[in-house]
């Protein structure tokens, strides 16, 4: 397909961009392979800006954290194809298919990788070739779960005629796949992410290398979202036994506008959202920001050190007077345009939390969000949150969920799997240019439009609408 043919260059080009000079003295050839040892398979798994950035946007666009003021919705950089997908256009769609291309480029490099090392058994110690097969395995499911939460239905919602994802299981590019079902696309992920947590090293040197620790807690932000609760609950304690350290807000600087260090100790697995045209641009003191959701704003307490550290007010002209900007990046530079959109230690604890509440077990839930919640206020304010009944705890546990994953990435996923339960289900709404633009609760436009060009170029068929 020329689609399929038309990657080859990219593919390339990102091995050539490496920063180790050897890959760049490898001629390939049909003899001869970029990749012939175990070093470099973990050299090109190194590769930051191939495997932990560039994972697609748009569900964060098109989610309920933030609105976009007028006169930064019509300006440049701004594009008509952000602007569609801003105001849930039920045409809008990429012409190009960046967002697409590249986790599929991450999955291409990844069965690369596991291709070598298939031929590396025997000649390579055992232990470093699970290792290195884990990761592998990590970016493939890690990749193929981003591009679900766009381009296919919601898990469970679907019926017999929704597709989800073609299934790549070999670099081969001539190997053209057609589009599972969503049942098999989730199915591979999760059977990618079991093999990778048996195979990974339980510590990883720095967080933008996957470990066991980031695959349980991959598994069970996948079991969250297909709604298979006990599952996402036994996930996320085996990874909290790995990995349960959290950060004292206490510790942090309110004023700072990135409070965050990159790789802190509460980030399990660090990885970036590709900010297409700095769309929704935290803002460092001008008007060309996201303002983050009032009703998120006005839900913190004033002992909630999550208010100040999370988000800075807006006092600069002619940003209005009363909102507030996101800075609780994990990115953590000022003025970068990335997205934080990896695993972190607070989200386990919410997610079990939840899985407790929804299994009727209130205490548990309730003693897992106060052994978060007490990190998060000021230093002998804080008083533990009690649930008379698992349906009080599972609403409490959701509210403090949407109040501390602003920005992360996680969102536009929440909204599609919540929308399934008639409890939690929200009518998303926006005025821009003095039209209200609505998107109801489980519409078709959850599953964005896959990009023009993989459709024009290949025999995919296209989302329904």
């Amino acid at each position: 397909m020329k689609f399929i043919r038309n990657i080859l260059p990219i593919l390339l080009l990102s091995m050539l961009s490496l920063s180790c000079k050897k890959f760049i003295d490898i001629k390939k050839n049909s003899d001869q392979s970029f990749l012939e040892t175990a070093k470099d398979c973990q050299l090109l798994l190194d590769n930051y800006e191939l495997f932990n950035t560039g994972y697609p946007i748009d569900g964060e666009i098109s989610a309920d954290d933030y609105y976009l003021k007028d006169s930064r919705y019509n300006s440049d950089p701004v594009t008509l194809e952000d602007r569609s997908i801003y105001s849930w256009q039920p045409q809008a769609i990429r012409n190009a298919a960046d967002l697409w291309k590249g986790p599929y480029n991450k999955i291409y490099h990844a069965n690369l990788i596991m291709e070598t090392l298939d031929k590396l058994v025997g000649k390579e110690p055992v232990a470093v070739l699970s290792n290195l097969r884990g990761s592998a395995l990590f970016f493939r499911a890690y990749s193929l779960w981003n591009l679900a939460q766009l381009y296919a239905s919601p898990f469970g919602s679907q019926t017999g005629q929704d597709q989800g994802l073609p299934i790549r299981l070999m670099s081969d590019i001539n190997d053209v796949q057609a589009r599972a079902t969503v049942g098999d696309t989730y199915a591979r992920i999760v059977q990618d992410l079991k093999e990778a947590a048996a195979l990974l090293n339980v510590t990883s040197t720095i967080s933008s290398r996957p470990n066991k620790a980031a695959a349980y807690a991959m598994l069970s932000r996948v079991y969250l979202s297909m709604g298979d609760y006990p599952n996402a609950l036994a996930s996320s304690s085996s990874a909290l036994a790995l990995k349960s350290n959290l950060i004292d807000f206490n510790t942090l600087n309110p004023a700072s506008f990135a409070p965050f260090v990159q790789f802190n100790t509460e980030v399990i697995f660090h990885s970036t959202i590709f900010n297409q045209n700095a769309v929704l641009e935290p803002g460092y003191g001008d008007e060309d920001l996201a303002i983050i959701d009032p009703s998120v704003i006005a839900s913190f307490d004033s002992d909630d050190l999550r208010k100040t550290i999370l988000f800075k007010e807006n006092t600069d002209v002619p940003v209005p007077s009363g909102t507030f900007r996101f800075t609780g990046n994990h990115e953590s530079a000022v003025g970068s345009s990335k997205l934080f959109n990896g695993l972190a230690v607070d989200e386990l604890y919410l997610t079990r939390a939840e899985c407790y509440a929804r299994a009727g077990n209130a205490s548990s839930a309730m003693a897992d969000l106060n052994a978060l919640l007490v990190s998060r206020w000021r230093s002998g304010t804080y008083v533990n949150k009690t649930a008379a009944t698992a349906a009080d705890a599972l609403a409490t546990v959701l509210a403090e969920r949407r109040k501390g994953m602003v920005m992360r990435g996680t969102r536009w996923s929440d909204l599609r799997r919540l929308n399934l339960d008639a409890r939690f289900a929200k009518t998303l709404s926006r005025t821009v240019n003095g039209k209200v633009y609505t998107l109801t609760a489980n519409d078709l436009r959850y599953t964005i439009l896959i990009p023009q060009e993989a459709i024009t170029n290949s025999s995919l068929p296209q989302n329904r609408r």
